[in-house]
């Protein structure tokens, strides 16, 4: 694993990206900022930090999928490590919101984005991309927002966390690698934020609905049971969770 640390950044999956046009990089190659200027979200939305107290980081993965079928896969594995590596941490009340976000105490800590080229070898590299909020305590006109720290009343070393994350999505790509998804699907539907609960949903209209969230599908689909019982598949930005 060679690890890049960088001061400040526009964007550290940009970074990344840029830098393996111009040379070849080892798989799990890592880029880590402690200011991201320009990060970016699902929705297209702004990850912004607060200077020195967070983690924001991407992470280079290649020979690891092998068709774009298995896309959503990957989302399903970092998300899994992420998870995990805050249950060692000991952080309380953690779960997974779909598609990838990790929550804790159901307000949000930290946010995944993974972007996908098919090389001319038709080899797909993905970019990791992963904001974590360590020690940040407050977050203006994000009352969804929370940290780490926030979480549990002490502050964190941030590169115990870095290393931590990084040694257990190591390791749960291995397993991928040589055993599938099929457990890293187990883990995410079990941790599923809301699955099987009733909540109200608002869609791409801004139209307000009830439903209960079933499952998520191989391709990343929301599965959500309307009140009519009937079965209907929304894609990330066809839908969010009113809570």
């Amino acid at each position: 694993m060679h690890i890049i640390k960088l001061n400040a950044i526009d964007s550290t999956n940009r970074y990344l990206k840029d830098l393996a046009v111009k040379q070849t990089l080892e798989n799990f190659t890592v880029v880590t900022a402690d200011n991201q200027t320009n990060g970016r979200g699902q929705r297209g939305s702004n990850w912004e930090v607060e200077d020195g107290k967070n983690l924001t980081f991407s992470v280079l993965i290649k020979d690891v999928l092998l068709s774009f079928d298995e896309v959503f896969h990957l989302n399903v594995v970092v998300a899994v490590s992420l998870f995990q590596a805050f249950s060692t941490l000991k952080i309380p009340n953690l779960a997974i919101k779909w598609a990838n976000d990790i929550l804790a105490d159901k307000k949000k800590v930290c946010g995944i984005l993974i972007e996908n080229q098919l090389k001319s070898s038709a080899e797909i590299v993905s970019i990791v991309g992963i904001g974590i909020n360590v020690n940040q305590e407050s977050f203006s006109n994000l009352p969804q927002a929370s940290s780490l720290k926030n979480s549990v009343g002490q502050e964190f070393n941030k590169e115990e966390v870095l290393v931590t994350v990084l040694h257990q999505f190591q390791k749960n790509i291995n397993l991928y690698k040589n055993e599938g998804a099929s457990y890293f699907w187990q883990v995410y539907h079990e941790n599923l934020f809301k699955k099987n609960k009733p909540m109200v949903f608002e869609d791409n209209l801004n139209v307000k609905f009830m439903g209960i969230i079933k499952q998520v599908l191989p391709n990343g689909l929301l599965q959500i049971q309307l009140e009519d019982d009937s079965l209907q598949l929304f894609n990330i930005k066809e839908v969010k969770m009113l809570y």
